[in-house]
């Protein structure tokens, strides 16, 4: 028996969950629906099906090619999209790239690995950061808003009273649930007539909810 393929294979999974564990303690700590576990199981599950890859019985890199459409199927789990935006994308690259550092320890390159987990998480700290400074300049928002009666009018009105409040806004799609009238619309303006907005929206009677 060969106990230094088995040696490095130990080790190819020990840097495989060390490396999903730094990427998935940031998942965790800011409450992402694939947390510290499921990075963990990713990444050695891609690990474990390189190494089978290549040592089983007429092994070929059919199996760890196939990793790739499994994970897809994983990601595809944790995007939701709602009337407004879609969520969960990060963290779908998140897994898919967890899943790269994987293959790459289950190979043999822990050092590449090593450094592509520090690249991936350098770039998801420093995408939180940019991603505030953005959101300091923000000038465009999209809303959703339910209205209390089927009254087109209503609309107009809101419509009226935020280009009054110096917004500019613009009707995307209006629809009808329960009687009542939904829409949203895109919004421009500057940061602080955006942020005013939501009181403005909240003190109309006619408004059920918003979001």
């Amino acid at each position: 028996m060969d106990f230094s393929v088995e040696l490095q294979d130990m080790i190819a999974m020990i840097v495989s969950i060390l490396c999903g564990g730094v990427i998935g303690f940031e998942r965790e700590y800011k409450s992402k629906s694939a947390g510290f576990r499921t990075i963990i199981l990713i990444s050695l599950g891609s690990t474990i099906f390189t190494i089978v890859s290549k040592h089983g019985v007429g092994a070929d890199d059919r199996i760890a090619a196939n990793i790739i459409t499994g994970i897809g199927f994983i990601g595809a789990g944790v995007i939701f999209k709602d009337k407004v935006s879609v969520r969960g994308l990060t963290t779908a690259a998140v897994i898919w790239t967890s899943a790269a550092i994987g293959m790459t320890t289950g190979i043999g390159y822990h050092a590449l690995a090593l450094a592509l987990t520090a690249i991936t998480l350098a770039v998801l700290l420093m995408v939180t950061r940019v991603e505030k400074m953005i959101a300091r300049l923000q000038k465009q928002k999209l809303i959703s808003v339910l209205f209390r009666d089927p009254d087109f009018s209503q609309i107009q009105n809101l419509e009226n009273t935020l280009s009054i409040n110096g917004l500019a806004i613009e009707r995307l799609e209006v629809g009808k649930d329960n009687d009542r009238l939904t829409a949203v619309f895109k919004v421009s303006g500057k940061k602080q007539y955006l942020v005013a907005m939501n009181e403005t929206l909240a003190s109309m009677p006619e408004i059920v909810s918003f979001s």
